[in-house]
């Protein structure tokens, strides 16, 4: 280990490194496969060789952009290394891909409760939290309703009157969220934040959105935890469970009284199921 103790830093930047390569040559395999079904598709004059050729070409674009990210990252994680800027956050490489500083992603169960969440900076953070805790949300619509969701200003208050009231106040004016989805279920959601406030139509976030989905999951090399930057809400499930058997209620029952409780002290979900764990809150 370096005087500066980075070295796991240094690996970080390997295995970034080592991720964007493997996913540049899944993509030149896909693209390999596209043109052979181009090519039997003016054979045969069989259109289901076209569309075989599309998903190929679809598949090679999302493994560049899982490239690109994975660069992307390796570089914030190099420079890190020999002590220039902050620790790198993965999420900070998705949101400038976005176009923006902040975005968050949130991983769900078969019930779409939260079960982690990784964040690009404080902002998206406080966000995201402002959605788990008030349970309406950019995220959760875009989960629920398997697409694309976006507001900016006035919009944002009309459509989540709670949660958009908050995200104001942490000088978010615009919001657009798109479902992590596999083939067959939704595993979660991206959710990207601009204090402009942003008109006309969505940017088209499905291309990063899955390119995420397989750096998660779907890869062999998939990475839960992007290099260290995801958050699992072990604590607040403990927490809940704690509550529960005191109470005697449901666990989503004693979700809903730490959420409240920490949207009551305004502080994190975390910091009130800490709280719980170590015997230092009891609810009566």
């Amino acid at each position: 280990m370096n005087p500066q103790g980075r070295e796991t830093d240094a690996d970080l930047a390997m295995a970034a490194q080592r991720r964007a390569a493997l996913a540049r040559e899944r993509a030149e395999r896909a693209e390999a496969t596209a043109r052979k079904h181009e090519r039997l598709a003016r054979e045969s004059g069989q259109r289901f060789h076209e569309q075989l050729a599309l998903t190929h070409r679809r598949t090679a674009a999302c493994h560049r952009a899982s490239a690109r990210l994975q660069e992307s990252f390796a570089l914030r994680a190099a420079a890190w290394t020999k002590g220039q800027g902050d620790r790198p956050r993965f999420m900070a490489v998705v949101a400038e891909a976005c176009d923006t500083d902040s975005a968050a992603m949130t991983l769900l169960d078969a019930e779409r409760n939260q079960l982690a969440v990784a964040v690009s900076d404080e902002r998206s953070r406080a966000a995201q939290d402002l959605e788990y805790v008030l349970g309406e949300g950019p995220g959760q619509e875009a989960a629920a309703e398997l697409r694309q969701v976006r507001a900016s200003g006035r919009e944002v208050v009309e459509r989540w009157p709670e949660y958009g009231t908050s995200l104001a106040s942490l000088g978010i004016a615009t919001v657009t969220a798109v479902p992590l989805r596999t083939a067959e279920s939704c595993i979660g959601a991206l959710t990207v934040f601009d204090p402009r406030p942003v008109p006309g139509g969505s940017p088209d976030l499905s291309e990063i959105a899955e390119a995420l989905t397989r750096i998660v999951l779907l890869e062999p090399d998939a990475d839960p935890g992007l290099y260290g930057g995801t958050d699992i809400r072990a604590t607040v499930q403990q927490a809940a469970g704690m509550l529960s058997a005191r109470l005697g209620c449901s666990i989503a029952d004693a979700l809903t009284l730490i959420k409240a409780r920490a949207f009551t002290e305004d502080v994190s979900v975390e910091t009130v199921a800490r709280r719980i764990v170590d015997g230092d809150l009891t609810f009566r």
